[in-house]
């Protein structure tokens, strides 16, 4: 198994994240010992959904017997399991599935028995709405990502992550590209369709077509409506649905005592390159170096959401776009750095290139700026330090604050 740099805190914690991000694999692998309840299966789903208060006869003990499987992170039958082995920590694959297990985790960290909760989730849309916001300070929140280059190390090659991406879902597979093409229309139909998300699925699948385009661009919610043939208050919908299964995310501007007008909207993404690549539609108008300059943009937003949520959000990821059009793909700002990025899909560094980091470092000579490219080497232009963007991805860990 590929070590992931994922720190888990000591107190009980929600862990978030898409499916095939490898949450449950990273959990058995690091908790052995912890007592698992999969949501995913049938009996248990059955079961905690018809009586949540199972969990708590699980925990504190009941006159039922329990028996394990030879599967030791199965549970099947409930009773004082954990009274009589010291065990304390118990992990809820899938909570969105029961969420009013909730109210009885709530209640059982209430009473302070050092009991520990893992609550993992693809989908925290159900939580909005039932019991997550009842746990607020008693229970962290925590997000899982795609594979970071930092943890592949030599398995990482930065040709294969822009066109599979690095969910480990589809990095393991014997058929990568396969499951990559699966994997969008998997979450249609499992969790879409199946929760009665959208009305109307068939435009939802053309929506996820149409905001492709926006994929590292300016989030214009009326053209996508217009390019889908909807309302933009459905567009908006279906965004804020990506967002609550963790599929895309959007990046504000920075905007911290600037001196020049910024743009408002803010730039979308897909979470992961290839994702973007599956559902991005190519045809003889399409530029090739278009879609894979937008993939390259996308993986270094994922690889610098991973980085800035493993160090527990003490950075945020932003990018810089003035009225006037000069544009930082992104721009990392908080209590450890001050980062102005610029991504570039050439072997080369032009002077053009720069222009808009210098204007950035301008006005915030403060900041540190790095300009990515498809070269091999290190070059120092002026105050840009100009990276080959594989080398950058690969020494980004949450491990350190510095580049290189």
């Amino acid at each position: 198994m590929i070590p992931r740099l994922f720190i888990p805190p000591k107190q009980s914690f929600f862990l978030f994240g898409p499916r095939g991000t490898g949450k449950s694999t990273w959990l058995k692998a690091n908790m052995p010992d912890a007592v698992w309840i999969d949501l995913l299966e049938a009996d248990q789903f059955r079961s905690y959904s018809a009586r949540p208060e199972r969990l708590k006869e699980l925990v504190l003990g009941a006159n039922e017997s329990i028996r394990r499987t030879e599967n030791r992170h199965k549970i099947i039958a409930k009773g004082d399991f954990l009274a009589e082995t010291g065990k304390r920590i118990i992990v809820i694959d899938e909570i969105q599935k029961v969420p009013d297990l909730l109210s009885v985790v709530h209640s059982l960290i209430e009473k302070k028995l050092g009991f520990r909760f893992i609550l993992t989730g693809s989908s925290p849309r159900k939580l909005k709405k039932t019991g997550a916001d009842l746990l607020a300070g008693r229970v962290i929140k925590q997000a899982f990502y795609p594979f970071m280059a930092a943890e592949l190390g030599g398995k990482f090659n930065l040709t294969s992550a822009l066109k599979q991406g690095l969910l480990p879902l589809v990095f393991s597979a014997a058929s990568p590209d396969a499951v990559l093409r699966t994997y969008a229309s998997l979450y249609v139909r499992e969790e879409v369709q199946a929760e009665g998300l959208v009305r109307n699925i068939g435009n939802f699948s053309r929506f996820l077509e149409a905001v492709s385009f926006s994929h590292g661009s300016l989030l214009n919610t009326s053209n996508v409506a217009r390019d889908c043939e909807v309302e933009r208050k459905t567009v908006e919908a279906y965004i804020t649905i990506l967002e609550d299964l963790l599929l895309a995310y959007r990046i504000p501007v920075f905007s911290k005592k600037a001196k020049r007008v910024t743009v408002t909207h803010p730039k979308f993404y897909y979470f992961d390159a290839g994702v973007y690549r599956s559902l991005r539609p190519c045809g003889p108008l399409d530029r090739p170096e278009e879609i894979e300059g937008a993939a390259l943009e996308g993986l270094v937003a994922q690889h610098l959401t991973a980085w800035s949520s493993y160090r527990g959000e003490k950075n945020k990821v932003y990018f810089w776009r003035t009225a006037a059009g000069s544009e930082v793909d992104f721009v990392v700002y908080g209590e450890e750095v001050f980062w102005a990025i610029e991504v570039k899909n050439t072997s080369r560094v032009r002077p053009e290139d720069l222009r808009s980091l210098k204007s950035f470092k301008s006005e915030y000579p403060q900041s540190s700026a790095f300009l990515l490219y498809r070269g091999k080497e290190r070059l120092k232009k002026g105050n840009v330090l100009c990276i080959p963007c594989d080398e950058f991805l690969l020494h980004l860990s949450p491990e350190k604050i510095k580049i290189l």
